[in-house]
């Protein structure tokens, strides 16, 4: 997995390899400190023991050493400062590239493997397990490399002061070394059921921001708040249940730190005393004892050593959580798209004629009933068809099979006597346009959002697939027309607008076939009559499908298939169903029942 990471900043290895070097410049300097603050304190000592008045070479020692310290600060802030700069370039642009490449392949998913990971779940892995990874990369950059150097070089140097002293290390490190331990093997699991309720709190987030004008309708503010509350608190539970592991270990490091300093200042004290007794009686150094600056540097050593463990453990905490968001990326990446092109893709649609050969499927593969079962079905190149039925009849799932938004478990499909599996993506798709039942138009302008359609389209072009979807009277009217501003999901225009807008889009691939999906709805019946009519002068061999729940809106087709639990219970004309289908007959005169009760 480290080494699948790695190759997104490989761009970047400059700096990369700059920020470690800069890192460890800036460490031996700060290494360096307490050793001359030590050369300082003891020279000054030296002074007060002897009982003599400072010289003129001790005031030139002092000040020498002052201005390398001086110096060596501000090598340290300088070094320090650009190795932040460097690992924040160099961890962000990894992650930007991790991001792009997970980007670009959950637009090489099907609908089925959307339906797998879900939006909620994709958005969390693209945005909070990215920038888990992008701030682990930034850690690592820096403290990896200061961390263990510091612990290495502080160590060094404590022993050389008073290796006796050093024995306190003895009995911290095995301490520090079992908290690590701890946080290991407990935080991975935590963290990612942790990301898992993050997924189900986004998931809440979006249902509740998508549908707001539905909740306000029916006001059903306090039911979505107290909704979000549970899953807020879900959260907060999860995440309080990740981070007792660091609420427990950071006591423990501090105890064991304080610990340190304190058994420290108790042995180091009792060193530096007996070497100032030992001078005063006989003028000579002692065996076993030390300098009031080296005990100094020492805590200061000690300190430098302990928090360098706490680095490394927090380190660890922040690669386990980063593991699991590198594990939920990489899953996404590793899942191979049900749907993809064959090796030497058909690219080219002869005609419009579809066929469906003994067709099945069910939307999770092994898993429950067929969604579809036993499908027959030939339409001819430029037919005209209408679809009906109850809803949860699988009206659209047979549409969305025609070009391969769905793969059959059972069967084949073909479009132009050619099986859609045989089919390029792009070619298959750009010949059977599709306007689905929930209508998306995207930010931009209206011009933006018509060259969906065909990117090369001229205004012309444009102009006249919104008069053939009856979508040019009100956007003529609109103050700048084309390039009026089309707010996210088309949110400043009406239900019926966006319907006709989406069917112009889609008349600019020029298709060889055009489904309809419930797409009309909003549209009154005169302006659904007149894009039919349209339509029937307009697209003539294009074959058109037309799923509709009003019996208008597909009486006039050449043949009208009835869905009835995922079968085809009948197909005629209008009126030979009204002589021979139940189902339909039934529709009908609800639907007129309706009518009449109106008037």
């Amino acid at each position: 997995m480290l080494v699948r990471l790695i190759k997104y900043f490989k761009k970047y290895k400059f700096y990369a390899i700059l920020c470690p070097i800069l890192m460890l410049v800036e460490v031996l300097c700060d290494v360096l400190m307490p050793y001359m603050m030590a050369l300082i304190v003891n020279r000054v000592s030296d002074s007060v023991r002897a009982n003599t008045s400072f010289t003129n070479d001790d005031t030139r020692y002092i000040i020498t050493i002052g201005a390398i310290m001086i110096l060596l600060a501000l090598i340290a802030l300088l070094c320090g400062a650009i190795a932040a700069r460097l690992a924040a370039v160099a961890a962000q642009g990894g992650g930007t590239e991790l991001r792009y490449d997970l980007f670009k392949q959950i637009q090489t998913f099907s609908f089925a493997d959307l339906d797998k990971f879900s939006v909620p779940s994709l958005i969390t892995r693209l945005t909070t397990d990215i920038t888990n990874i992008q701030m682990a990369g930034m850690m690592s950059l820096r403290m990896l490399i200061r961390a263990p150097f510091m612990l290495l070089f502080a160590l060094i140097l404590a022993l050389n002061i008073n290796s006796e002293l050093a024995l306190v290390f003895l009995v911290a490190i095995p301490i520090l070394g079992i908290a690590l331990y701890f946080i290991i093997t407990t935080a991975h699991p935590r963290f990612r059921k942790l990301q898992k309720k993050f997924d189900a709190l986004n998931a809440s987030i979006q249902e509740n921001l998508t549908g707001i004008r539905v909740v306000k309708s029916f006001v059903r503010e306090d039911y979505e708040k107290e909704k979000f509350k549970k899953s807020n608190d879900d959260f907060t539970n999860t995440a309080i249940g990740a981070v007792k592991v660091v609420i427990f270990t950071m006591p423990l490091m501090q105890l064991v730190i304080y610990g340190c300093i304190v058994a420290i200042l108790w042995f180091g004290s009792g060193m530096v005393a007996d070497t100032t007794i030992t001078r005063i009686l006989t003028g000579a150094e002692s065996a076993s004892g030390m300098q009031a600056g080296d005990l100094i540097s020492f805590i200061s050593y000690v300190t430098q050593i302990l928090i360098s463990l706490m680095m490394i453990s927090f380190l660890f905490l922040m690669f386990v959580r980063s593991k699991a968001s590198a594990e939920r990326v990489f899953e996404v990446m590793d899942t191979e798209s049900t749907i993809k092109d064959p090796e030497n893709p058909v690219m080219e649609v002869k005609d419009g004629s579809i066929v469906f050969n003994n067709v099945s499927f069910r939307y999770e593969e092994g898993k429950g009933e067929d969604t579809l079962s036993g499908i027959n079905l030939s339409i001819a190149s430029g037919e005209n068809i209408g679809i009906i039925g109850a809803t949860g009849s699988a009206k659209s799932t047979l549409v969305q099979l025609i070009p391969r938004l769905y793969d059959v478990i059972q069967g084949e499909v073909l479009v132009g006597g050619v099986n859609v599996k045989e089919y390029s993506l792009k070619s298959l798709r750009d010949a059977v346009a599709m306007v689905l039942q929930k209508n998306t138009l995207f930010s931009g302008t209206v011009r933006d959002n018509m060259k969906w359609g065909n990117e090369d389209a001229t205004d012309e072009e444009i102009i006249e697939a919104l008069k053939q979807a009856q979508a040019w009277p009100f956007v003529s009217k609109l103050e700048k027309g084309l390039d009026h501003w089309v707010e996210q999901g088309g949110t400043n225009f009406s239900g019926g607008q966006k319907q006709r807008l989406c069917i112009a889009r889609s008349l600019l691939k020029k298709p060889k076939v055009i489904i309809l999906d419930d797409s009309t709805s909003a549209v009154d019946m005169a302006t659904d009559s007149k894009i039919r009519a349209s339509f029937k002068e307009n697209l003539k061999g294009i074959t058109v499908i037309i799923i509709a729940q009003r019996v208008r809106s597909i009486s006039h087709c050449d043949r009208i298939i009835v869905m009835d639990d995922g079968k085809i219970n009948a197909i005629g004309t209008h009126e030979e169903l009204l002589e021979n289908c139940e189902i339909y007959e039934d529709i009908y005169n609800s639907q007129q029942e309706g009518v009449l009760a109106d008037a």
